[in-house]
């Protein structure tokens, strides 16, 4: 990003996080990262309980367990919201009521009706927000888009998603909403495809240029969990998007052997594989060498301070994840994962950890043939019904 990064007093953007704990040790060190070019200033933090400076890591800003009067008292132009997912649309429109400009973590709210109060109320606010999905950063997204838009690969015939992850029995008891669908009547679906895995749906649709929820015409699912929580771990969904092409991408938090979670492009005369985490794309031809190369990437909240400050383009403004959110309330909607059979998991010894023998290749072969988990004759699998989705 070029150009000043400052607001027009020339100091740095303050900024209010909320939610400093978990996930959200990534977004202070990013922040610190932020501050330490001049860029931003972390003026305050929200947390039920106080972080301590040990836990911190040196001297805190001001801390405060009421998110408005925090924005209030610190003059906050920025908030970034990483806090649990039922929250996130109250805390946004706190933000935007006060003129606050966000970055709100993924997913961006439970439900479809909850993302549209959200965005609708931001909308009205005329404030900015950007949803933190980090692979929509990488600059591997648009060059991949211009590979496709110039023909490389033919007409594109689909895209595949696949996330091959590991949590233990612990990472679903970290929080009260940890691997629920609904936690005290309201709506949490915390799943693999709508949280952890969340990156590898929203990546697929941007790909194909599907990211308004009008892109998507039906969804088909298939939910299912080896551990002992409500939600799903291993779980697969296939997305028809207005264009014609399929979008099916599979994941679990049981796999045998975790690796890097990707997303590939299938066309009529060749195929692009993008390991999203790592900026990496490949490219395979007929009658061509491969071709490799890792891209940059630009920081979600480096660029909302440039939106703000130089005019620079959102990269994930809440209109660019309608699709996804159509997505999870589809899933939201979805009868409740069903448990696997005890003889389609195992404990890993020494490691807290389930496993489901075969899943991984069960999620390659799902991105690989667009196929779900039923179709690819897995026996524990319980095919769905494709269901329409409304576009109102």
């Amino acid at each position: 990003m070029t150009g000043p990064t400052t607001d027009q007093t020339g100091a740095p953007v303050p900024v209010v996080l909320a939610g400093a704990r978990g996930h959200g040790r990534w977004h202070v060190a990013n922040i610190r990262r932020l501050e330490d070019r001049g860029l931003v200033r972390l003026a305050g933090i929200c947390e039920l309980t106080p972080l301590t400076e040990e836990e911190f890591g040196g001297e805190l800003p001001e801390q405060s367990a009421d998110f408005g009067a925090l924005l209030d008292a610190t003059g906050a132009r920025v908030a970034v919201i990483c806090t649990p997912i039922p929250t996130h649309a109250d805390l946004a429109l706190t933000a935007a009521e006060r003129g606050v400009h966000l970055l709100l973590e993924k997913p961006p709210a439970p439900s479809y009706a909850e993302f549209r109060r959200m965005a609708d109320g931001i909308a009205a606010a005329g404030v900015a927000c950007q949803i933190g999905f980090q692979s929509l950063g990488s600059h591997a997204v648009p060059a991949i888009r211009e590979l496709i838009a110039d023909g490389v690969i033919g007409e594109v015939t689909g895209i595949g998603g696949a996330g091959a992850w590991a949590r233990d029995e612990a990472y679903f008891r970290r929080a009260p909403w940890a691997g629920r669908r609904r936690l005290d009547g309201a709506d949490v679906v915390d799943g693999a495809l709508t949280n952890p895995l969340a990156h590898a749906v929203a990546t697929a649709l941007a790909l194909g240029g599907t990211t308004g929820a009008e892109d998507v015409t039906g969804i088909e699912t298939e939910l299912l969990h080896a551990n002992a929580i409500e939600a799903d771990d291993t779980s697969c969904v296939r997305i028809t998007t207005a264009p014609g092409h399929r979008v099916t991408v599979a994941a679990t938090l049981c796999a045998e052997r975790p690796d890097e979670p990707y997303v590939l492009v299938h066309g009529s005369r060749g195929r692009i594989t993008f390991w999203y985490k790592q900026d990496r794309v490949l490219l395979q031809r007929a009658d061509h060498g491969p071709v490799e190369q890792v891209h940059g990437r630009t920081d979600l909240l480096e660029n909302l301070v440039g939106h703000l400050t130089t005019g620079a383009g959102l990269l994930v403004p809440p209109a660019a994840t309608g699709a996804f959110m159509r997505v999870v309330e589809e899933i939201r909607r979805a009868p409740d994962p069903a448990p696997l059979p005890d003889t389609a998991w195992r404990r890993v010894p020494g490691e807290d950890r389930r496993v489901v023998p075969g899943i991984d290749a069960l999620v390659a072969a799902a991105a690989d043939t667009l196929a779900l988990y039923s179709e690819l004759g897995a026996p524990w699998a319980r095919p769905a019904a494709p269901k329409e989705v409304s576009t109102r």
